[in-house]
């Protein structure tokens, strides 16, 4: 084979590496779609929601120059899975940039009501259960049945409803002026002294206490029904 042939063999078999290259990069829609898909995910994780599904719609789909390497895409705005916005950049391109809207439908497994519950009843176990649901524009729902149990409502829930952390409640269990016991455990010796509480506040609520003996006004987390505990013990158990 002469220098000729060798020399256009090598630079036939580059382009078509390069050609291959190319037609191995999915067309840029189904990488802004796959970039929304990894973002969402990356929330749902966070959020602790369990089996979450996506129903992703590119809104923009326009046409874009080719670009010799592997497109950047960095999302913009994903605070909002109905109205999301990528932008895709190709890094040797000045100038190349192509911003992409996205809508998504957002599946996942969470709190609902079982049944009716009045305002400010406190939830039981019979009364939260788990299903999918469409959570795309709620912000807040509940992952976990026992995250909502003992707490309330301001407004009545129907059957059926989605349960939002935002707008469940602990009861109130120590009100203003109330005598209550502050109890404090150390290397498993317990002791408790009576106080007044300066606050209200439902379960795990941090509430000002009077400590009846010396007058000394501490930070408390509300235990129980009258009880009180250092703001530390309810971390740390």
């Amino acid at each position: 084979m002469t220098a000729f042939h060798l020399a256009t063999l090598v630079a036939t078999s580059s382009v078509l590496f390069f050609a291959s290259a190319q037609a191995a990069q999915a067309p840029l829609p189904v990488q802004i779609e796959q970039a929304a898909r990894a973002e969402l995910q990356r929330q749902m994780d966070a959020s602790g929601l369990s089996e979450p599904q996506f129903d992703i719609t590119v809104v923009t789909a326009r046409a874009a120059p080719a670009c010799s390497q592997n497109v950047a895409i960095e999302p913009v705005d994903t605070r909002f899975p109905q109205r999301m916005r990528f932008v895709a950049r190709c890094n040797d391109t000045p100038g190349w940039r192509y911003e992409y809207a996205v809508r998504a439908r957002i599946t996942a497994m969470v709190a609902i009501a079982a049944a009716p519950v009045a305002a400010n009843e406190t939830l039981t176990d019979s009364q939260v259960t788990i299903e999918r649901r469409d959570i795309s524009n709620i912000a807040d729902p509940v992952a976990n049945p026992s995250e909502v149990v003992g707490k309330m409502s301001h407004r009545m829930l129907r059957a059926g409803d989605i349960l939002r952390a935002g707008q469940l409640v602990s009861p109130i269990l120590v009100k203003r002026g109330d005598a209550v016991m502050m109890i404090a455990r150390v290397d498993g010796i317990e002791v408790s002294t009576a106080g007044e509480a300066m606050d209200a506040g439902g379960q795990g609520a941090v509430v000002r206490v009077r400590n009846a003996g010396s007058g000394q006004v501490v930070r408390m987390r509300v235990a129980g029904p009258g009880t009180v505990e250092p703001v530390d013990a309810g971390i740390n158990r």
